[in-house]
Parts: structure tokens; sequence; C-alpha cells
């Protein structure tokens, strides 16, 4: 698949999959593909994935800002499926200049697109240049502003190069939170602790909070923020064609 318009045709067969078949798909095409993991979604990929292949590959990134309960949360994982999950840092020096510069809390006054793309988009480029698809949770309905055209299949804009496309799978797009989680209570696959206390999306400790009856699940993210600039650069291609 090189042209946009092969991608344009895979997307349309596929848009009327289950997830479970986009995944096959995924993984029976690419040998050099990935699972990004980081929350309950993600979850319900690996459940689905680990029966496919016997070589699954995931990767997290561990900013150094997570919550106690999401660390614990990533070796649950790991033990429960018994696999190898990448656990990406972000650079050093990249994040000692930064603290020294505007101190530990300067999202709160600049915004939170310099130090996500420190802690989370710098390291997940590293990432991403060695393989040549990946596979996300993402779903139309987790934010209004930016995923309601998330497609199954597309070419990451933000991650490919000039002599690189890279692929981006997200099988779960068409699927609403009730079915992400009536598919964990009848896996019993783990999940994080915090969604019994009322988060759910989340990011790291400082940028996180639980939200209330009513409210869209990305509201507890940067809440400081603009609504509809709800992305951390993870997928930046969101933003790129909300403003399309």
């Amino acid at each position: 698949m090189n042209t946009m318009e092969s991608i344009t045709e895979l997307n349309e067969r596929l848009n009327g999959q289950s997830p479970r078949s986009i995944l096959k798909h995924a993984l029976g095409q690419y040998d050099s593909i990935a699972v990004s993991f980081s929350g309950a979604e993600d979850v319900v990929l690996i459940e689905m994935a680990h029966k496919l292949t016997d070589t699954l590959k995931v990767f997290t990134l561990d900013t150094g800002r997570l919550h106690a309960e999401t660390y614990s949360f990533i070796e649950r994982v790991r033990e429960h499926y018994n696999i190898d999950i990448e656990i990406l840092f972000p650079d050093a020096a990249e994040v000692q200049a930064l603290v020294s510069e505007k101190g530990l809390f300067s999202f709160y006054r600049d915004g939170h697109k310099e130090c996500c793309g420190i802690r989370k988009v710098n390291p997940l480029r590293r990432k991403l240049s060695t393989v040549d698809a990946w596979i996300t949770g993402q779903r139309k309905d987790q934010s209004p502003g930016t995923r309601n055209d998330v497609p199954v299949v597309q070419i990451d804009d933000a991650f490919s190069t000039a002599d690189k496309p890279l692929i981006k799978f997200n099988p779960l797009a068409n699927w609403s939170s009730k079915e992400v989680w009536d598919y964990i209570r009848v896996t019993e696959a783990p999940y994080n602790e915090l969604h019994e206390k009322g988060f759910v999306s989340i990011g790291c400790q400082p940028c996180t909070r639980p939200v209330l009856p009513g409210q869209h699940e990305r509201e507890g993210r940067w809440w400081w923020e603009e609504a509809t600039q709800k992305e951390c650069g993870l997928h930046a291609g969101n933003l790129i064609a909300s403003e399309k």
C-alpha cells in the first residue's frame, strides 16, 4: 500500500468489519507492527490481539508523571497476558532543560503541548521510526472536537516521513465507550483502578482529573484549555483534520 487511494479503499473495506477482523488483517499484513498501550481501549486490543499472534509487540509511554495506579495497571496487564511491554521514556536532557527553565508545572501557564512534546511525542516518534504500522485504541466518540472522523485505517501524516509512510490502524474507531466496557467485563480484562474513582480518560497525574456525571470523558484532560483541542500530539493528525 503506497498510495492514499489504496488506503482509502482498504478503509472502506474494513470499516464495517469487527475490531478483531481489523486486527487480524493488520497483524497479518505487517510484521513490523506494534500496539500502543495506555488505557481501557488498548487492553481490549491486547485481549483480542494476543489470541491472534504469538509475536505481539506492545509499547507504552512512561512520561515520568503517571499516576501510581497507572504503573500498577501496566504491570498487571504484562502479567495477565504474559507479554513483554516495551516502556518508552523521554530524553532526560530534554526534560531537565524544560524543568530547569520553566519549573515542573509550566503547562498550566504555557499550555500542554511543549511538555507533551518532550515527554510523549518525541519518544513516540523515535519508536514509530522503527515500525511500518501501529495499532491504537482511538474511537470516534472519544473527542467531539478532534476524533469524529477517525478511520479504521489511515496514513499517519504526523509521523510519516518522505520515504516511509506510516500506517495507523484504529480497530475500535466505530465502537462506543459502552461497547469497550462491556467487552472488558465479559472477558474480565484488567483495567486501571482510577476508573473506579471517576477518571475516564487518563493521562499524566497533574493533567488528569475525574469527570462529573454528564461531562464528556475528555473534559478531564487539560481542563484549563480549549475543549476542542484536547490532543497531546500522539494523534496530531486529528487536529489537522478538524481544522480543514
